[in-house]
């Protein structure tokens, strides 16, 4: 079997518009969460987000033509992607290059916008750009050309899990063989009235009207999540492939697990089981041995029932005296909740953290829930030889996945 490493990394993010940004505002407890301003909140119930600030596609390095016919879903993509490329630096034959980048939802502005003309102008006035702007995998598409990516392409959607997938599988195409390098990940562009109404409806959005109240992981007053966009990306290579290249390699991704609860549409099952089942396949697979000192980048959305059965399942997983020892960050408290993107985001920042040996911070856990009484490394990021990274993303659907890295 083939060993895969990252060597590229690129975000467009709540909390930064470049690796550097976002890796120092995680570490430094910065939150991208604020009032809403991209859009008017007067007629829905929720007015807080995370949304991206000071985005211009053009000015990150789109071309004009590309972003005008593309949603933001896979503007941000686009711009993540080419981050990613230009910080591997890849060189590779385009039928052994693929592309693995997943959208939980799609392209929500403009399907709103193209239903708002028709109803209001008329069928003809749709535009023939409709269908390729929104449908979910299209970013993958528009990603596969600008890169001449012509080998393995596969975008995933799981909800919330997404991006964790969409990495997961890649690693497995690039191990077994499939591929030399895949670009991968997930984005999202979803902080849009319905979308609010729909999660808010359901009661899964934190109602909260302070900002440090909102995105509160793992805390006794937590509500639900904050809704977050963006895109988080990388480059994933065979091991040989970027040795004899020279490549940056920042850690070796070696493990994986997939499950699925089978339980109901939303919520996840109570005893975490199947959570615990996914961590464990992924650490096995990456040699988990005695001797590690584990990090987990959590799912951890600040929701009443993910967080309650996220601890559980780590201590399934990994017996309860173990469970202790391990630092766990739940990184949504600064970025928020970006769908098909958040395991973007947490793979870059579990990447990082084994890299730097730096875990970062849950902050704004003020108030401890009795029932989440692991070390959550509240507030202040922290230096330690970790050695195994475990990121979890679950999404609605009952799917879960995990990705383990370790240093190289």
């Amino acid at each position: 079997m083939k060993r895969v490493v990252i060597t590229g990394m690129g975000v467009v993010s709540p909390i930064g518009n470049n690796i550097e940004t976002f890796w120092n505002n995680l570490k430094n407890g910065v939150s991208g969460i604020n009032f809403i301003k991209s859009i008017d909140t007067s007629n829905i119930e929720i007015k807080i987000a995370a949304e991206i600030k000071d985005f211009d596609a053009v000015a990150l390095g789109l071309d004009a033509s590309t972003a005008r016919r593309s949603d933001k879903f896979t503007q941000y993509a686009l711009i993540a992607a080419k981050q990613a490329m230009e910080d591997s630096k890849l060189v590779v034959d385009p039928e052994r290059l693929g592309v693995y980048v997943g959208s939980g939802i799609g392209g929500m502005d403009t399907f709103v916008s193209q239903t708002n003309k028709m109803e209001n102008e008329g069928a003809k006035w749709v535009s023939p750009l409709f269908i390729p702007m929104v449908i979910s995998n299209i970013a993958t598409g528009n990603i596969a050309i600008a890169h001449n990516a012509q080998g393995p392409s596969l975008p995933i959607v799981t909800a919330c899990a997404t991006a964790t997938h969409s990495i997961g599988e890649a690693y497995r195409a690039i191990k077994h063989g499939y591929a030399d390098a895949i670009i991968a990940g997930g984005t999202e562009a979803s902080v849009h009235p319905l979308a609010i109404s729909g999660f808010a409806n359901m009661k899964a959005l934190s109602k909260a009207d302070t900002l440090e109240a909102a995105s509160i992981p793992f805390d006794k007053r937590r509500q639900g999540f904050v809704l977050a966009e963006g895109a988080g990306v990388i480059i994933l290579e065979e091991y040989e492939h970027a040795k004899a290249r020279g490549a940056k390699i920042y850690a070796e991704l070696c493990g994986y697990g997939n499950t699925c609860d089978a339980h109901h549409l939303t919520a996840p099952m109570p005893n975490g089981d199947c959570a615990a089942k996914s961590m464990l396949s992924a650490a096995n697979e990456a040699k988990l041995s005695d001797s590690d000192l584990i990090h987990i980048n959590a799912h951890g959305t600040g929701t009443p029932l993910n967080d309650k059965t996220e601890t559980a399942a780590i201590k399934l997983a990994f017996g309860e005296d173990r469970a202790r020892k391990i630092l766990i960050s739940s990184t949504k408290s600064m970025t928020g909740h970006g769908l098909g993107a958040a395991g973007g985001f947490e793979a870059i920042a579990s990447a990082l953290a084994i890299m730097e040996g730096i875990v970062p911070p849950t902050i704004n856990l003020n108030e401890p829930d009795p029932d989440c009484d692991l070390d959550y490394v509240p507030h202040t990021a922290r230096k330690a030889d970790i050695t195994l990274v475990l990121s979890n993303s679950l999404g609605f659907g009952g799917h879960n996945a995990t990705i383990a890295f370790r240093k190289i």
